[in-house]
Protein backbone atom coordinates (compact mmCIF):
# COMPACT_ATOMS: atom_id res chain seq x y z
CA UNK A 1 0.00 0.00 0.00
CA UNK A 2 2.44 2.21 0.64
CA UNK A 3 4.35 1.67 -2.23
CA UNK A 4 1.31 2.19 -4.57
CA UNK A 5 1.01 5.83 -2.70
CA UNK A 6 4.81 6.93 -3.27
CA UNK A 7 4.22 5.41 -6.83
CA UNK A 8 0.78 7.47 -7.26
CA UNK A 9 2.20 10.73 -5.55
CA UNK A 10 5.17 10.72 -7.74
CA UNK A 11 3.28 10.21 -11.02
CA UNK A 12 0.76 12.83 -9.69
CA UNK A 13 3.63 15.24 -9.47
CA UNK A 14 5.27 14.05 -12.45
CA UNK A 15 1.82 14.84 -14.14
CA UNK A 16 1.56 18.05 -12.70
CA UNK A 17 4.95 19.53 -13.92
CA UNK A 18 4.31 18.12 -17.60
CA UNK A 19 0.53 19.89 -17.65
CA UNK A 20 2.27 23.48 -16.00
CA UNK A 21 4.88 23.06 -18.81
CA UNK A 22 2.40 22.90 -21.07
CA UNK A 23 0.20 25.80 -19.86
CA UNK A 24 3.77 27.84 -21.09
CA UNK A 25 3.53 26.73 -24.45
CA UNK A 26 0.35 28.31 -27.23
CA UNK A 27 -0.89 26.83 -30.43
CA UNK A 28 -1.03 28.65 -33.36
CA UNK A 29 -1.70 27.50 -36.97
CA UNK A 30 -1.40 28.78 -40.17
CA UNK A 31 -2.02 27.65 -43.91
CA UNK A 32 0.41 29.99 -46.64
CA UNK A 33 0.55 27.43 -49.51
CA UNK A 34 2.76 24.00 -49.73
CA UNK A 35 3.70 23.24 -45.88
CA UNK A 36 6.63 22.02 -46.15
CA UNK A 37 8.77 25.87 -46.33
CA UNK A 38 5.92 27.47 -43.88
CA UNK A 39 7.12 24.89 -41.37
CA UNK A 40 10.87 25.18 -42.04
CA UNK A 41 10.54 28.97 -41.51
CA UNK A 42 8.82 28.56 -38.47
CA UNK A 43 10.93 26.10 -36.58
CA UNK A 44 14.01 28.49 -37.25
CA UNK A 45 12.01 31.18 -34.58
CA UNK A 46 12.99 31.46 -31.47
CA UNK A 47 10.61 30.25 -29.30
CA UNK A 48 9.12 27.85 -31.33
CA UNK A 49 9.13 24.51 -29.99
CA UNK A 50 7.86 22.06 -32.39
CA UNK A 51 6.10 22.32 -35.88
CA UNK A 52 3.49 19.67 -37.44
CA UNK A 53 2.20 19.92 -40.97
CA UNK A 54 -1.52 18.96 -41.63
CA UNK A 55 -4.51 19.47 -42.59
CA UNK A 56 -7.38 21.46 -41.53
CA UNK A 57 -10.83 23.02 -42.30
CA UNK A 58 -12.37 20.39 -44.22
CA UNK A 59 -14.98 18.19 -43.67
CA UNK A 60 -13.43 14.70 -44.26
CA UNK A 61 -12.02 12.92 -40.73
CA UNK A 62 -8.11 11.53 -40.94
CA UNK A 63 -7.43 12.72 -44.63
CA UNK A 64 -4.96 11.70 -46.20
CA UNK A 65 -2.50 13.72 -48.78
CA UNK A 66 -3.64 12.20 -51.76
CA UNK A 67 -7.34 13.03 -50.55
CA UNK A 68 -6.35 16.71 -49.54
CA UNK A 69 -4.88 17.18 -53.25
CA UNK A 70 -7.97 16.68 -54.44
CA UNK A 71 -9.29 19.97 -53.50
CA UNK A 72 -12.37 17.56 -52.61
CA UNK A 73 -12.13 17.74 -48.61
CA UNK A 74 -12.28 21.19 -48.38
CA UNK A 75 -8.68 21.12 -46.31
CA UNK A 76 -5.72 23.02 -46.56
CA UNK A 77 -2.04 21.78 -45.94
CA UNK A 78 -1.33 23.78 -43.15
CA UNK A 79 1.50 24.44 -39.94
CA UNK A 80 0.67 23.78 -36.35
CA UNK A 81 3.21 25.52 -34.57
CA UNK A 82 3.71 25.35 -30.77
CA UNK A 83 5.17 28.56 -29.02
CA UNK A 84 5.70 30.00 -25.66
CA UNK A 85 4.53 33.39 -25.82
CA UNK A 86 7.27 34.44 -22.94
CA UNK A 87 9.64 33.89 -25.85
CA UNK A 88 7.77 34.99 -29.32
CA UNK A 89 4.55 36.58 -29.75
CA UNK A 90 1.19 35.73 -31.80
CA UNK A 91 1.90 38.97 -33.66
CA UNK A 92 5.32 38.36 -34.58
CA UNK A 93 4.32 34.60 -35.66
CA UNK A 94 1.55 36.39 -37.75
CA UNK A 95 3.98 38.65 -38.94
CA UNK A 96 6.22 35.89 -40.15
CA UNK A 97 3.39 34.15 -41.85
CA UNK A 98 2.25 37.66 -43.85
CA UNK A 99 5.97 37.71 -44.39
CA UNK A 100 6.48 34.13 -46.18
CA UNK A 101 3.45 33.99 -48.57
CA UNK A 102 1.45 36.43 -50.86
CA UNK A 103 -1.70 36.47 -49.08
CA UNK A 104 -3.23 38.14 -52.10
CA UNK A 105 -3.43 34.87 -54.26
CA UNK A 106 -6.93 33.41 -53.90
CA UNK A 107 -6.69 29.47 -53.74
CA UNK A 108 -2.46 29.74 -54.69
CA UNK A 109 0.49 29.88 -54.11
CA UNK A 110 3.75 29.76 -56.60
CA UNK A 111 2.71 26.94 -58.93
CA UNK A 112 0.83 25.12 -56.00
CA UNK A 113 -2.58 25.85 -56.96
CA UNK A 114 -6.11 24.50 -55.63
CA UNK A 115 -8.11 25.30 -52.29
CA UNK A 116 -5.70 23.25 -50.49
CA UNK A 117 -3.00 26.17 -50.92
CA UNK A 118 -5.32 28.86 -49.56
CA UNK A 119 -4.14 31.40 -47.38
CA UNK A 120 -5.65 30.88 -43.51
CA UNK A 121 -4.76 31.98 -40.49
CA UNK A 122 -6.76 30.52 -37.44
CA UNK A 123 -7.22 31.44 -34.04
CA UNK A 124 -8.40 30.02 -30.15
CA UNK A 125 -9.14 33.15 -28.50
CA UNK A 126 -11.35 36.10 -29.69
CA UNK A 127 -8.04 38.34 -28.96
CA UNK A 128 -6.32 36.21 -31.62
CA UNK A 129 -9.36 36.96 -33.94
CA UNK A 130 -9.12 40.55 -33.68
CA UNK A 131 -5.07 40.73 -33.88
CA UNK A 132 -5.30 38.83 -37.56
CA UNK A 133 -8.00 41.00 -38.59
CA UNK A 134 -6.29 43.92 -37.54
CA UNK A 135 -3.37 42.95 -38.85
CA UNK A 136 -5.13 42.11 -42.91
CA UNK A 137 -6.28 45.70 -42.20
CA UNK A 138 -3.42 47.20 -41.86
CA UNK A 139 -1.83 45.53 -44.83
CA UNK A 140 -4.80 46.40 -47.00
CA UNK A 141 -4.54 50.44 -45.67
CA UNK A 142 -0.27 49.97 -46.12
CA UNK A 143 -0.50 49.59 -49.95
CA UNK A 144 2.23 46.71 -49.77
CA UNK A 145 0.03 44.69 -51.77
CA UNK A 146 -1.60 46.08 -55.05
CA UNK A 147 -4.46 43.64 -54.38
CA UNK A 148 -6.27 42.98 -51.33
CA UNK A 149 -5.44 40.41 -48.83
CA UNK A 150 -7.38 37.22 -49.13
CA UNK A 151 -6.28 35.40 -46.04
CA UNK A 152 -9.23 33.52 -44.20
CA UNK A 153 -9.95 34.11 -40.64
CA UNK A 154 -11.12 30.77 -39.29
CA UNK A 155 -11.33 29.52 -35.81
CA UNK A 156 -9.27 26.38 -34.63
CA UNK A 157 -10.76 22.92 -35.57
CA UNK A 158 -9.88 19.73 -35.64
CA UNK A 159 -5.68 19.63 -37.07
CA UNK A 160 -4.83 16.04 -38.67
CA UNK A 161 -1.13 15.41 -38.52
CA UNK A 162 0.25 14.97 -42.44
CA UNK A 163 1.86 11.62 -43.00
CA UNK A 164 5.03 11.14 -41.68
CA UNK A 165 7.24 11.51 -44.35
CA UNK A 166 6.09 15.13 -44.69
CA UNK A 167 6.99 16.22 -41.23
CA UNK A 168 10.21 18.14 -41.21
CA UNK A 169 10.54 17.49 -45.21
CA UNK A 170 13.01 19.93 -45.56
CA UNK A 171 15.29 18.97 -42.62
CA UNK A 172 15.35 15.05 -43.39
CA UNK A 173 16.62 16.09 -47.43
CA UNK A 174 19.28 18.38 -46.03
CA UNK A 175 17.44 21.55 -47.10
CA UNK A 176 16.79 25.24 -46.83
CA UNK A 177 13.70 25.84 -48.98
CA UNK A 178 11.59 25.11 -51.76
CA UNK A 179 13.86 25.86 -55.17
CA UNK A 180 11.26 28.07 -56.67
Amino acid sequence: MIKNKTFLTMLFAIMGFAMANDIENKKAVFAAGCFWGVESTFQQMDGVKTTTVGYIGGKVKNPSYELVCTGLTGHTEAVEVIYNPKLVSFETLLDTFFKLHDPTTMNRQGPDVGTQYRSAAYFSTSEEKEIIKNKIDALNESGKFTSRVVTEIEALSEFYNAEEYHQDYYKKRGIDGCAI
